[in-house]
């Protein structure tokens, strides 16, 4: 060892840079030194350092010069070597130890770590980019070991070092720790806090494979661990130090990284809090410090509420409540601490314990919990969109989550407002809350909310609110599919758990109809749905009840209950009900396409079939059991039409003795009122009032008539045969109600198809009997024609009084019996043109022909029989059938439907019955589709007058069939069809407000996008009924054309029929189309006027100008700018996606297309505004308005247009500052006027007199917070009370002293002390001589 360091002072008093030797012969000493634990050598060398006049500083000054100046692996090397030094026994520490060195130490680890971070990260780079172009994944992993031992021996080649040197050093620089105090030395303590936090971040990169990265933190730890301790400082700040750098670490998403920060915290300075108070209260700041910290990203963000969590954990109950306390507090911050907020609160309740109090002796009430929960629903109502979809998406997992927990049911029902139904239909409570989020304009808003309906139904067993339940039902048919899907998911829970008849009605008319949606899955959902909830439901309970039916009828007859309520107990469910609501006229049509489509995927039981027999058989039972008499029963309403429907394809689960026994139940029986035209009946009855049961009895034969054509494949030949020969007998009798005959001769034709041996003899058989039928008809109708003229010519010779005597009543029971036939007649000629399009007509057209042209003042039409036959006026019934069967032989043959279209458009315009009209609007929409080319432009606009009819159902269905045809391309959005559309949206029909609404909002966005945009402004035109734009004079014909489908007027309520559209017309454009239309507005309607193209002097041109300034300053037409990067990634992950890039290039180009616009637009606005004021038009208001609503949003692109003409500048800030002040005085004298017709007036020599605070008090909030409208009304307060001072004076009312009035005290520029009554006299004198008050003020 002498050699060893003779050489060390040596090289020391040579003063140059120290070499690796110098380090390894100090490393060989001090390693000598520290395993033998004998300090002679080392003692030895400071001896002789000492003896050369040097000092150990020097050593250390080396060594840190090294440290400082020479590569990696000198560096780390000299480190190393300089903590064996410090830990050598009997080594004098506070000599050696020095700050500089000490930071050049953690420079040198810091250094090092980065250089293994950098080639790790350059090494895994060249392979991912080297497995891209081979088309590999995952190359470089199976060669890790070979590249990292290729690495460690270059490293070694070029001056590398060894990890395990690392190691060494952090073990050393611990037990360094234990020898130096860094409370005296802050900036190295900060420096090596900071250091070791930033180990584990570039370590786990390389550590994977070239050391233990458990090990590496293991040593970070216990380094921290020494800094904490008491002998370094205060150990407060020491804490907040340590935890101010893992801060970073615990909310990165590398998990072994943040692993190690969230593990240091909880189990070993939680565990050092216990004992040292100042550890602590830096612990219990951590998550607060977190908060703070959080990024503003999803799953970031999610990370940090996951670490946060985990340091609450491990805090104390109370900490925990303190620190819930803080985060209801953050819920009304900023929106990133409100967003962070909403993501804790529920975490914390279900990770904290007894959040509800329901273990406290205190109750819910005072519980952190409810403060918690309140905080959720609260931001429920939040501004940001993405807030409020996130609160109601965390609200319901909570619902979720404390619904499972008994306690916890009740009370949650208590808190959120449901224990009892006052609370329930209170108004602004859950239920308002979520009826408004599931109508929110946000998609993630709305869908949170349906999630939410959910939670709630299992909490509350289905026990929704009415209106809630029908605003899930309306999100049913929302435009996206997700939000379809979710409702759909709510409405059926409710309708699963709890089935009443509101939840069943809502659920029918909400849920069946998307079995026509656009989206395959929707179509899947919606009949596995019906399958389950419907049809399941119907198979159980009539299946269940077959089995135990005679046992329960004997305990039923016993009861003294009603016949509806025996039924009902013995179908529990509700499924009676059910049926009932299945058979509405607005249901039937989707249940029959969901039973078809189910069939055809043969995926119906038979036992549905089979169940609903039994209940059939079951009613009527019960029925005879009470000694009711049959022909007075009718079946559950309907049993019998959804067992027609699936009886289709299940045939063989249908019992041919069932159908024939109650077949001839309905033939045999009929009811006491059957169901008759009121021509029909009796002329000495008068109208009778058809019970409801009639009805039903109809509906049944009808439903069983369709389940015996269903079946009949299945029956024997010879009751085919039989039933067929009975149909045909009771159609030859022309004397059934129109809505059974349709179903006799579909029966009629399917039965001759069983009963033939092949198609060609059931193609005759048919048209056998269809001829028949045609023949017996037409002989029914011109016995009845006949006898109608014959009436005619006998009574036109006969006085009224004389033709009335002589009509017995026998006669008339006969001409209205033939009548029925013939209405029946006709309507039964239409059928079978239906079912058989060739069969001859020849003798029924010219008959038809006459009826449809009875009441034509055309003589040649009549010439067959004489007389004009007034069968218009006199059998209104006949006359309508007579157009709709022609309707449906037109449909069977072209040439006839060319020949005819005339007439029927002609009676279109003509009919004033609205069952008529109805009806050709229907078969006119029928011919656009059978013959597209026929029905050209003049024809579809005589059709769509009746948008404007003044009957409701006749307006609703031209709607839906002209929609239809529209959405299949039969017909084009041309010329005006699309403006004359625009009107249903104001229509007087709710319903026709909302089909309105649904098909601008929905199909044509997605069908037309671009149509709202090219149609827009001259929809103002046309809506005003001006035709400005088109260059044609408003001719008389024309203006009669086109003005049932304007909106004339500036009244209120047509100004606001007017906006709506324009609102809903623009909401359907893009950004750019909404900056292209502000652009086209002012270009044609704007710039028109300035330029006298636009006339002002006509009513409808001034209301085409102020439409056009009331668009331009809604807020409808402007793009939002997005502000708050925190608000925008908020809404953006409710949509899942980020949009960072797109937002950024999207606000460049429409801030660019902005300025270029106002550009343009100012100039025109300018010029304008100098024509209305030569006109001195009212329209200057509206201008003024609409320009200073520009001029405030469109601020810095209208500066820097007017940047080269400041005059221009100032002229517009003065006449809009003029315009103001005129505006806030006549809003003032408005109000004050208001409050003194409203108020009771008092004199002001009354002590009850109002001073001018009290009434300013009674203004409206509005006006208060508007500075210049507050003014006015001041002044105007003022001005009122001289007045009425003025008006008392002259009627010889004394005044009383100004200190009683509300008015400013005034003092005397003299100091004579004299009474007050003689001066007050002489200044009211004066004031009554001055005339400078307005001459108004009697009014």
């Amino acid at each position: 060892m002498d050699e060893t360091i003779a050489r060390l002072v040596s090289d020391l008093e040579s003063q140059a840079p120290i070499s690796l030797s110098f380090l390894n012969d100090l490393e060989v000493l001090l390693d000598y030194t520290l395993n033998t634990n004998d300090s002679i050598d080392f003692e030895n060398l400071c001896t002789e350092i000492s003896s050369r006049n040097l000092s150990l500083s020097s050593l250390t000054n080396a060594i840190s010069s090294a440290m400082d100046s020479g590569p990696t692996n000198l560096s780390l090397f000299g480190s190393k070597v300089y903590l064996s030094l410090l830990i050598s026994p009997n080594s004098p520490v506070f000599t050696l130890f020095t700050p500089m060195a000490f930071l050049s130490l953690l420079r040198v680890v810091r250094r090092a770590f980065k250089k293994l971070s950098g080639v790790s990260s350059e090494r895994s780079g060249s392979r991912s980019q080297g497995a891209k172009k081979k088309g590999r994944k995952n190359v470089g992993q199976r060669k890790n070991s070979a590249e990292t031992r290729v690495f460690l021996e270059n490293e070694e080649r070029e001056g590398g070092f060894e990890v395990k040197d690392l190691l060494c050093v952090l073990e050393r620089l611990e037990m360094v720790l234990g020898l130096v105090h860094l409370g005296r030395f802050p900036d190295c303590l900060k420096g090596l806090i900071q250091t070791v936090c930033e180990i584990p971040v570039m370590a786990v990169d390389f550590s994977q494979n070239l050391v233990s990265f458990g090990r590496l933190c293991e040593l970070c730890s216990r380094v921290l661990s020494e800094v904490l301790k008491a002998e370094h400082g205060n150990q407060g700040d020491s804490a907040a130090e340590v935890l101010k750098a893992l801060t970073p670490l615990i909310l990165l998403t590398k998990s072994q990284t943040r692993s190690f920060g969230l593990g240091f915290v909880v189990n070993r300075m939680v565990g050092m809090g216990r004992n040292s108070g100042e550890i602590k209260k830096a612990i219990l700041n951590l998550p607060k410090h977190m908060v703070r910290k959080a990024p503003e990203k999803a799953e970031p963000r999610g990370l940090a509420v996951e670490s946060i969590m985990e340091v609450v954990k491990a805090l104390d109950f109370e900490d925990q409540v303190e620190f819930a306390d803080y985060v209801v507090k953050m819920s009304q911050g900023n929106a990133q601490f409100r967003l962070l907020a909403v993501d804790l609160i529920p975490v914390l309740m279900v990770s904290m314990r007894d959040p509800l109090g329901l273990d406290s002796d205190d109750g819910f009430k005072s519980s952190w919990g409810l403060r918690c929960l309140e905080a959720l629903i609260q931001r429920c109502s939040d501004i940001t969109p993405g807030i409020r979809a996130k609160a109601l998406t965390n609200l319901a997992q909570l619902v979720g989550s404390l619904s499972g927990i008994e306690k916890s049911r009740s009370v949650l029902k208590e808190v959120m407002g449901f224990e009892n139904e006052m609370n329930m239909s209170s108004e602004g409570g859950l239920n308002d809350l979520l009826q408004t989020r599931c109508m929110d304009e946000k998609a993630a808003v709305r869908k949170a909310a349906l999630v939410l309906v959910s939670k709630l139904t299992a909490l509350l067993c289905g026990e929704l609110d009415e209106e809630l339940l029908k605003t899930v039902g309306t999100d049913c048919s929302d435009p996206l599919v997700s939000i379809r899907k979710v409702a759909i998911t709510a409405l059926s829970e409710v309708f699963r758990i709890h089935l009443t008849h509101t939840v069943a009605k809502e659920w029918l008319h909400s849920v069946p109809r998307l079995i026509t949606d656009n989206e395959s899955s929707i179509q899947e959902e919606c009949e596995n749905l019906f399958l389950e909830l419907v049809l399941d439901r119907v198979s159980n309970a009539g299946s269940t009840s077959s089995s135990c039916n005679e046992s329960l009828l004997h305990e039923l007859n016993d009861k003294k209950n009603s016949l509806d309520m025996k039924i009902e107990l013995l179908y529990p469910e509700g499924v009676l009900g059910l049926l009932k609501e299945i058979c509405d006229g607005e249901v039937a049509p989707w249940v029959k396409k969901i039973c078809t489509s189910l069939g055809k995927k043969k995926r119906l039981r038979p036992n549905i079939a089979i169940s609903l027999q039994n209940i059939i058989k079951t009613s009527e039972s019960l029925w005879l059991n009470h000694s009711n008499q049959i022909q007075k029963w009718t079946a559950p309403p309907g049993a019998w039409f959804l067992l027609s429907e699936v009886s289709a394809f299940l045939p063989k689960a249908v019992d041919w003795e069932f159908l024939h026994h109650h077949w001839q139940l309905l033939d045999k029986y009929k009811p006491v009122h059957e169901l008759k035209s009121p021509l029909e009946q009796d002329v000495n009855e008068g109208i009778v009032d058809v019970e409801s049961n009639s009805l039903a009895w109809a509906g049944d034969r009808v439903f069983l008539l369709q389940t015996i054509s269903n079946v009949s494949v299945e029956l024997p030949p010879e009751p085919a045969a039989d039933l067929a020969h009975n149909f045909l007998k009771r159609l030859e009798e022309f004397n059934m109600h129109t809505t059974e005959v349709n179903a006799h001769v579909k029966a009629l034709k399917t039965l001759c198809k069983r009963k033939a041996l092949h198609s060609e003899e059931a193609d005759s058989l048919v048209i056998k009997w269809v001829q028949q039928l045609l023949s017996k008809a037409s002989q029914v109708l011109d016995m009845y024609l006949s006898k109608i003229a014959d009436a005619n010519k006998d009574s036109a010779f006969l006085t009224p009084q004389t033709l009335a005597s002589e009509k017995g009543t026998r006669e008339a029971a006969t001409s209205s019996t033939l009548e029925s036939r013939s209405i029946t007649a006709v309507y039964t000629i239409g059928s079978l043109i239906v079912s058989c399009a060739s069969a001859d007509l020849k003798a029924i057209i010219p008959v038809l022909y006459t009826i449809i042209t009875s009441g034509s003042s055309d003589r040649k039409s009549n010439r067959l029989h004489g007389a004009a036959l007034p069968l218009k006026q006199t059998t209104p019934s006949l006359y309508i059938q007579a157009w709709l069967t022609m309707g449906k032989i037109c449909l069977a043959d072209g040439k006839l439907a060319k020949r005819y279209l005339p007439l029927f458009v002609q009676e279109l315009e003509k009919s004033d019955c609205a069952a008529l009209r109805n009806n050709i609007v229907v078969i006119m929409a029928d011919f656009c589709v059978r013959y597209t080319a026929l029905v050209d432009c003049s024809y579809m606009l005589k059709i769509t007058k009746c948008l404007r009819d003044t009957c409701e159902l006749v307006r609703r269905q031209t709607f839906i069939l002209l929609s239809r045809l529209l959405q299949r391309d039969y017909v084009k959005w041309r010329g005006v069809l699309f403006l004359r559309f625009l009107l249903c949206l104001v229509d007087d029909s709710e319903k026709i407000r909302q089909l309105a609404d649904f098909l601008f909002g929905n199909i044509l966005k997605a069908k037309a996008p671009l149509l709202a945009y090219n149609s827009f402004v001259e929809a103002i035109f046309v809506l005003n009924d001006c035709n400005a734009h088109t260059g044609r004079s408003n001719a008389q014909s024309l203006r009669n054309e086109t003005r049932p489908f304007s909106i004339r007027g500036n009244d209120e309520n047509s100004r606001s029929k007017r906006m709506h559209i324009y609102i809903t017309l623009l909401k359907q454009m893009a950004p750019e189309h909404l900056l292209a239309t502000f652009a086209k507005v002012c270009a044609e309607i704007l710039a028109a006027a300035s330029d006298g193209m636009l006339c002002l002097e006509d009513v409808t041109g001034q209301s085409v100008l102020q439409d056009a300034f009331v668009i331009l300053s809604s807020k409808d037409i402007k793009i939002q700018s997005n502000r708050g990067s925190s608000l925008e990634a908020a809404d953006a992950e409710e949509d899942g996606g980020d949009s960072g890039g797109a937002l950024a290039k999207g606000r460049a180009i429409t801030q660019a297309v902005r300025k270029s616009l106002i550009q343009n637009t100012i100039p025109i606005f300018i010029e304008l505004k100098r024509l209305l004021e030569r006109k001195n038009s009212p329209l200057i208001g509206s201008l003024m308005e609409c320009l200073r609503i520009l001029l405030k949003d469109y601020k810095n692109e209208i500066d820097d247009l007017l940047v080269a003409d400041r005059q221009l500048q100032k002229e517009l800030v003065y006449d809009m500052q003029k315009y103001e002040s005129t505006k806030a005085r006549s809003t003032a004298a408005n109000a004050v006027a208001t409050m003194q017709r409203s108020e009771t007036y008092y004199s002001p020599a009354d002590p009850k007199m109002r001073n001018s605070s009290a009434l300013k008090s009674k203004l409206p909030e509005k006006l208060k917070s508007d500075t210049k409208v507050a003014s006015a009304v001041a002044d105007a307060l003022a001005a009122a009370t001289a007045r009425s001072v003025l008006r008392e004076v002259s009627k010889g009312v004394s005044t009383p002293p100004l200190s009683a009035m509300g008015v400013p005290k005034l003092k005397s520029c003299t100091r004579e002390t004299g009474s007050r009554g003689d001066r007050p006299s002489n200044v009211i004198e004066s004031l009554r001589r001055r005339q400078f008050f307005d001459s108004d003020d009697e009014n």
